[in-house]
């Protein structure tokens, strides 16, 4: 009969030994690596995605990582009613529940306000007018109203007290004022002298006197940089002449302050530009 201890140090028994060590340590390798992918990865737990939108990318980004979540811009659109570049939508929406490490998409809104053209807005209704100043993203301001030969007539259009030229570039949004004929008056007035005024000198002067600025000419179209700098060199009717409360009076404009008067009448030779 085979004793105990011999079984123990026979061949087999050490082999079959080292087979079940190797097995339980294989076990115990699973059992860990398992235990720790699951803390790793937060497999099963499900986190509720954040508001994110009407942030900022910088300030998402630290709410996002803080709650496991990554984010990726999908794409930049312009919203008028949004911050710039804040995030205007969000995928997966805010309150739903995804896992841990899983990205955000988000939609951001432009940097800068889109530029439109404006079209030639005066000698219209102010009603037209305002209709389409909505229409094209901006904001009616102040409307204020002048001497004219027609009433509700749109005389003018400014920003910041400077007059818009119809087809310049306007920041989408912007406040825009309108200057609104009030009708003819009763009395007859003398038109003043405007020569060497800027536009914008010339019409206070002759809304002082109860007239309105007729056509207006420029030598040169005006460019960003000479934009309201221009004079008055020539006007039709000349000073001293005599016209119905809310008369026109045309103007001519260069932007050489020097430039002497070589036709004061009602030639239009020059290119009209508003």
């Amino acid at each position: 009969m085979i004793k105990f201890d011999q079984i123990l140090k026979s061949k087999a028994f050490m082999i079959l030994l080292n087979f079940v060590a190797a097995g339980i340590l294989v076990m115990i390798i699973v059992f860990a690596v398992s235990k720790w992918l699951h803390k790793y990865t937060q497999h099963g737990v499900e986190i509720v995605v954040p508001n994110i939108t009407g942030l900022y990318t910088e300030e998402a980004e630290v709410i996002l990582a803080s709650k496991g979540l990554k984010m990726e811009i999908l794409d930049s659109l312009y919203d008028k009613n949004a911050t710039l570049s804040s995030i205007v939508e969000q995928t997966p929406l805010a309150d739903s529940k995804v896992k841990y490490g899983r990205t955000i998409y988000v939609i951001k809104n432009s940097n800068h306000r889109r530029q439109i053209q404006m079209p030639e807005l005066r000698n219209i209704s102010q009603r037209q007018a305002e209709a389409k100043l909505r229409a094209l993203g901006m904001q009616v301001g102040q409307v204020k109203y002048e001497p004219s030969a027609f009433k509700n007539i749109v005389m003018d259009l400014r920003m910041d007290s400077t007059s818009i030229l119809a087809g310049a570039y306007v920041p989408e949004g912007s406040v825009i004022d309108l200057y609104v004929g009030r009708g003819p008056g009763a009395e007859k007035v003398k038109v003043p002298n405007v020569i060497g005024k800027t536009l914008t000198e010339a019409r206070s002067i002759l809304i002082g006197k109860e007239l309105s600025v007729g056509r207006v000419e420029y030598d040169e179209r005006p460019t960003a940089e000479t934009w309201g700098k221009q004079v008055v060199y020539s006007q039709t009717p000349e000073e001293g002449a005599v016209l119905t409360g809310g008369g026109y009076v045309s103007l001519k404009l260069s932007i050489d302050p020097e430039k002497s008067v070589v036709d004061n009448t009602t030639d239009t030779g020059g290119d009209e530009f508003f």
